[in-house]
């Protein structure tokens, strides 16, 4: 929690006063009954009750004080919320390699699966779009409303062949998020201006998902730095497992998944890395991907809470007071 004008906390000290004097005071009466009247004659001068009824109603109105003070230093709670818009790109590794069957039935075919589920689970007021990569990079469903399309273009995505062009994926995501963007500004601003900024970008990631080393294209590193300046975060998923084996040049061959460049792609551009070693694991990096993207943390004023919180306690409190002793308080 944050306060606009935290100064104005100072307004507690005198409810921390009252209370303080509160308890003196109940100890001061105490004394004083002990010392003038013997315990027979208490019992008879003084009904039995509740302890308790008798210290609720000044417990409230204090704790509704207390509530009042800190709504007078305007405090702020982050909370999540759903952006309206946003622009999603999966990107998927064709490659010969992803034929490897460390994962059931292999990893392209699972890759897809998962992907296809991340699709259907983005809300529908996202713009998704997909790209296939290998040797160079496609974008085979441009980023869109219609899911169900990209979901389509998923699905029939096949082997891709010789090379790994990760460079060329990023950069063609790129391209995509700058033609929305594009898009967008010829519409209107963004529904999802920030303070004092009009037309503010509309939030996109790359979901990225490969199991080897750039091979083929233009550095990672360089697209790396085109995708931070578009403010284009890469999320990286390395998917297989050490013990690999594809059919590729016609035989067996050692495909072990490779890390670092999908690592060092995703701390360029204030993505996150994940590994995955199977069909379960995918699908559970796709749903932390979504919970990421789909939401962004805003402050919000609860001032207005605080003082209704604040009234109704002192309300109940003089309730409570009338009820049991005929006074308010």
């Amino acid at each position: 929690m944050t306060f606009t004008t935290p100064w104005l906390l100072l307004a507690l000290i005198p409810v921390a006063a009252l209370a303080i004097a509160y308890v003196l005071v109940q100890r001061r009466r105490q004394r004083y009954a002990v010392r003038f009247a013997t315990l027979p004659m208490l019992d008879r001068l003084v009904p039995k009750r509740p302890r308790w009824r008798r210290h609720l109603p000044a417990a409230l109105v204090l704790l509704g004080l207390g509530s009042l003070g800190v709504a007078a230093a305007q405090p702020q709670v982050d909370i999540r919320v759903p952006y309206e818009r946003a622009t999603v790109i999966v990107a998927i590794d064709t490659s010969g390699s992803m034929q490897a069957d460390d994962v059931r039935p292999n990893r392209l075919e699972a890759a897809k699966s998962a992907a296809e589920q991340f699709v259907a689970e983005m809300p529908e007021t996202f713009n998704v779009g997909a790209i296939s990569f290998a040797g160079g990079a496609e974008v085979i469903a441009p980023a869109t409303e219609d899911h169900e399309a990209v979901r389509d273009a998923i699905a029939a995505m096949d082997d891709g062949g010789g090379g790994t062009a990760i460079g060329e994926a990023v950069l063609e995501a790129v391209d995509e998020v700058d033609r929305i963007s594009a898009d967008g500004a010829a519409a209107g601003p963004s529904p999802t201006p920030s303070a004092g900024d009009e037309t503010e970008r509309v939030p996109a990631r790359l979901v990225l998902l490969s199991d080897g080393a750039n091979t083929a294209g233009r550095d990672p590193s360089a697209a790396a730095q085109a995708a931070r300046e578009a403010g284009l975060p890469v999320s990286t998923i390395a998917y297989g497992t050490a013990d690999g084996v594809a059919d590729l040049w016609g035989g067996q061959q050692s495909v072990p998944v490779d890390e670092t460049t999908l690592r060092q792609l995703a701390d360029d551009t204030d993505g996150r890395f994940y590994r995955a070693e199977s069909t379960d694991e995918l699908r559970t990096v796709y749903q932390d991907i979504g919970s990421s993207i789909g939401w962004h943390v805003e402050p919000v004023d609860i001032t207005p809470y605080l003082a209704l919180l604040g009234l109704l306690l002192a309300v109940v409190a003089g309730a409570f007071s009338l009820r049991w002793s005929s006074r308010i308080i």
